[in-house]
């Protein structure tokens, strides 16, 4: 097998990782979760949950990555044998899922980039996406053929994976993310700039900052905070693990891991501005309140944004192009780095090149996802996207804290281990946030998504999420959560190749 890749320079190393934690929900998400839980007054929260649970899981997770020196499932059998690797396999699968549609909405922000420059969308901006550019299938779980519009781009958004990826960690991803930051950065300062300057942006910035102290009694709001932090750091996805185990054998763990989640907030902060400036300037234009305006996820990128286009006076073409390129390059970064997780696992466990890995990889999710390039796909997407991350990503994040501090007792090696190359030491503080506030934090977490979920299923004809059919539910829904568990389950049972097992190309201490 090859020897492992390194990066080039811890520049190149933190460049990824925040490209990976840097995504469209950055973007789409934060600013609405934060608006709707407090506005300013949830910075305090959100803060707090950065500090003992997102920055402490980074080091846990950048410790065992670089202290093992292999991808998450070998770094865990390296830890614990196979009662540890499981664990590893189901952030795996969990990423494979997510990179399968993950990389469609994309594509859209790839054509809809096209469409700025001419406002193709006219004036029926729902309409326009759901009709012109997905041509949606009356009905959830009809497949229905495939949508050229949406298909070309995907395979052009797999292509651009596929070269990066093989080009390997150094000459791929760390180039690739030197290039895209930096370029996306830009990008979204002059999306930004622009948006501040537009009639009634005061108005939106004011819906953003304004505190609403009374939130702060509200659990759901630190859960929020909390929930938030946790998808946004791209942590128990295996990404971080992989990543770190590129690491030369002397890199500050910790200052790495504070580098990446301040720098991830700050892209969030700076997204709030833009998002709220510009639905400022929109509600100013319809004189209504901001919140009629408000919302998130794939009806604020493509149909209230581009209504706010529309409505910009002069060069409101270049103003669209710009911000549907940020969500292009955010979406890459993070699409390399949740693909590189299952690049890196089959390289390990089989045994096998890089080459063969990325093919073998890369090519079934490029397969995969193009049921979601078909009239059905939004419906397969939807389902998919609420089941992963409601039943997948919170899930591996509370047993994986919970195994490692109570189970496997590790939290005191990993202490020892990074402190030994890392200018800011950790201690008891560290090992209280994920032995007793996490967990407390994840488990209730997990026990509010529970409830909440049951209660929407109430709300609903059928009984189940947004009133689709059981069937699609069954299919589309918690057949995809149940499947990241099994296969991970599943290819545990693999033997590892001896000579890879045993390596003596990390820290056995």
């Amino acid at each position: 097998m090859e020897g492992r890749s390194q990066w080039g320079t811890r520049a190149g190393f933190i460049m990824a990782a925040v490209g990976s934690a840097v995504g469209l929900g950055n973007i789409w998400r934060f600013p609405y979760v934060a608006y709707e839980n407090g506005g300013g007054a949830f910075f305090i929260p959100y803060l707090f949950a950065l500090l003992t649970a997102g920055i402490p899981i980074l080091i846990m997770e950048f410790t065992i990555g670089h202290k093992y020196r292999g991808s998450a499932p070998l770094s865990f059998f390296r830890m614990k044998g196979k009662k540890a690797e499981w664990i590893g396999w189901w952030g795996i699968f969990v990423s494979f899922v997510i990179s399968t549609y993950y990389a469609v909405i994309i594509a859209w922000a790839m054509k809809y980039t096209i469409y700025s420059f001419n406002l193709s969308w006219g004036s029926d901006t729902e309409g326009f996406l759901f009709g012109s550019v997905l041509n949606i299938a009356d009905n959830p779980g009809e497949v229905g053929g495939f949508v050229p519009g949406v298909l070309w781009p995907l395979l052009l958004v797999w292509a651009l994976t596929f070269v990066i990826l093989l080009a390997g960690v150094k000459r791929g991803i760390e180039l690739a993310n030197r290039i895209f930051i930096p370029t996306l950065i830009v990008v979204f300062l002059l999306v930004v700039i622009r948006a501040v300057t537009l009639d009634g942006a005061v108005l939106g910035l004011e819906a953003f900052f304004k505190p609403d102290l009374s939130k702060l009694t509200s659990p759901t709001v630190w859960v929020a905070a909390y929930g938030h932090i946790f998808f946004s750091l791209s942590i128990a996805f295996a990404i971080m693990i992989t990543y770190s185990s590129y690491l030369p054998k002397k890199s500050d763990i910790t200052n790495n891991a504070f580098i990446t989640g301040f720098a991830n907030s700050g892209f969030e902060l700076l997204a709030g501005i833009g998002i709220f400036a510009a639905l400022g300037f929109m509600a100013s234009q319809a004189n209504v309140a901001v919140s009629e305006v408000a919302s998130a996820g794939v009806g604020l990128a493509f149909v209230v944004f581009p209504q706010i286009i529309n409505e910009i006076p002069g060069m409101n073409g270049i103003f669209g192009a710009l911000f549907f390129l940020s969500l292009v390059l955010a979406g890459l970064t993070s699409l390399i780095s949740i693909c590189e997780t299952y690049v890196a696992g089959l390289q390990d466990k089989f045994n096998i090149s890089r080459t063969k890995s990325v093919i073998i990889g890369a090519g079934l999710a490029t397969i995969c996802s193009l049921l979601f390039a078909t009239r059905g796909g939004l419906y397969f997407l939807d389902a998919a996207d609420y089941f992963i991350n409601q039943f997948g990503v919170a899930a591996i994040g509370l047993i994986e804290v919970i195994l490692i501090a109570w189970v496997f007792r590790k939290l005191g090696v990993f202490e020892a281990h990074a402190n030994e190359i890392s200018d800011m030491r950790v201690g008891m503080l560290w090992k209280i946030c994920l032995t007793v506030i996490t967990p407390l934090v994840l488990g209730y977490m997990m026990i509010e998504l529970l409830r909440i979920n049951i209660m929407k299923l109430h709300d609903t004809d059928t009984g189940t999420y947004e009133g689709y059919p059981a069937e699609f539910i069954m299919a589309g829904g918690w057949s995809v959560a149940i499947f990241a568990l099994v296969a991970a389950i599943i290819f545990t049972f693999f033997k590892w190749n001896k000579t890879t097992a045993e390596s003596t190309d990390y820290d056995n201490r």
